[in-house]
């Protein structure tokens, strides 16, 4: 298994395919999975991309992570990752939810060499109660699929989806709920005390192409506080997307690949 061993964590990491990195960051909870299961298919049609697939300390297979305590260790940790592993390159970056809020503050922190950024459903309020956010709704459902899950499964799958149906249980089942099941929940109850910056993110003029993809169902981050920082993203894309909740890459897949390749387009037009 392939390790990036740093000053705070052995950080496991999936290096797939040669030529531009690009380096794609989960949300919290979850695992690398999230991010290579909607990623991957794209790269299929795709030449001239290394994707660099990471697991953020506490989640997935990444180890030795204990003296970390705070989103700011993590942002430290993650610089860390990159320095020995694209020492004094420029990249691309891919973040979702938390990832997207760990994305923000790379920003901040290497912003010249970061040539495009995407943000999925990305976090842009670290505090859960000032976010503005949507109430939870299913939209779609098919109850013949229904019945076959138990009840845990359903209640799970019901407090997170906007669309209940087979194609959307099977990748959030793999995509999702797989990583999950690895998390160290008191690590992250630790990190969960100290989620927000202690520096502002969101307050710098990033000129390269971006894009921003939201859920207008998402009841965790929202989408309306992401609109709220669109002047700092002069050459971003705001995608505001119907039927799609927090994992809108698996409740729209054709609209995402569409997005995500026209972002990739626009990325490689500056390379």
């Amino acid at each position: 298994m392939p390790y990036c061993k740093v000053r705070q964590a052995e950080i496991y990491y999936e290096d797939i395919g040669e030529g531009k990195p690009i380096l794609m960051i989960h949300g919290f909870t979850p695992d690398h999975r999230l991010m290579s299961g909607c990623m991957e298919p794209i790269f299929t049609l795709r030449e001239g991309w290394r994707r660099i697939y990471i697991d953020l300390p506490g989640m997935g297979l990444t180890k030795n992570y204990n003296d970390i305590s705070s989103s700011d260790d993590m942002l430290n940790t993650l610089t860390d990752f990159i320095e020995a592993v694209l020492p004094n390159q420029e990249y691309i970056i891919v973040g979702e939810s938390y990832g997207g809020y760990l994305a923000s503050g790379l920003i901040r922190m290497q912003k010249e060499r970061i040539i495009g950024a995407a943000f999925i459903c990305p976090v842009i309020i670290p505090q859960q109660d000032v976010r503005t956010i949507e109430k939870h709704r299913i939209l779609r459902r098919d109850d013949e699929f229904i019945k076959k899950l138990s009840k845990v499964e359903l209640v799970d799958f019901s407090s997170n989806q906007v669309v209940l149906d087979e194609y959307n249980w099977i990748r959030y089942n793999k995509e999702i709920l797989a990583g999950c099941k690895l998390a160290d929940a008191q690590f992250l109850a630790k990190i969960k005390n100290k989620y927000e910056f202690s520096f502002n993110v969101n307050r710098t003029i990033f000129n390269r192409p971006s894009l921003f993809l939201l859920g207008k169902q998402d009841s965790s981050v929202g989408y309306k506080d992401a609109i709220n920082i669109m002047d700092y993203y002069p050459r971003g894309s705001f995608a505001i997307l119907d039927i799609a909740g927090h994992n809108l890459q698996i409740e729209q897949p054709q609209l995402f690949s569409s997005l995500v390749n026209e972002w990739l387009d626009r990325t490689e037009e500056i390379l």
